[in-house]
């Protein structure tokens, strides 16, 4: 089972998305393009890409297809039928079909590049926030020494465990935080 929690943070992690209200659902949405919304009753709608639409059914029976015209937009499920890791799938699947193309692939390309990073992030980091960090454009120690904690933090996916262990690299280097 899944809650609005659940689908507000796998939402809230993908790039440039911003939550709203309307009508007694809470909206999520990619450059003022909603891509998911869930309602008081407990009903996730998820703008998808045909391909996924059919996928998303198959996996729970219990959802419906939505049309817009004759052309299908997407799936409406209960929460309660869709676990965590279902929905993660899900929201980053509305997201892709939803966000400008030149988004999607910068995202995917920096996904690639906290795989394989070019710079000398430690790993110890952690997947999130090397994610975070390239988001950013900050690839290497020295470029993480131009910022301040406070800023690190504010990136979603950098914790207090990554500012830490950036903290101890900096320091191995002769760097710190900007102050």
């Amino acid at each position: 089972m899944t809650t609005l929690a659940q689908v507000r943070k796998a939402a809230l992690a993908l790039p440039e998305v911003t939550e709203g209200a309307a009508a007694g659902t809470v909206v999520f949405a990619v450059r003022d393009r909603r891509f998911v919304s869930v309602t008081d009753e407990g009903q996730v709608l998820l703008r998808l890409p045909e391909d996924a639409i059919g996928a998303a059914l198959t996996a729970h029976p219990g959802g419906e297809r939505l049309v817009r015209g004759d052309r299908p937009v997407g799936v409406r499920v209960p929460l309660a039928d869709v676990n965590g890791m279902d929905m993660n799938w899900l929201v980053r699947a509305a997201w892709f079909g939803t966000a400008p193309k030149r988004l999607a692939a910068s995202l995917t390309a920096a996904e690639g590049s906290a795989d394989a990073p070019d710079g000398d992030l430690p790993a110890g980091i952690g997947r999130p926030a090397t994610r975070a960090l390239l988001g950013a454009d900050v690839r290497s120690l020295e470029e993480v020494a131009r910022h301040t904690e406070a800023e690190l933090l504010a990136l979603h996916g950098v914790g207090p465990k990554a500012v830490r262990v950036l903290a101890e690299a900096l320091e191995r280097k002769g760097l710190a935080f900007r102050t």
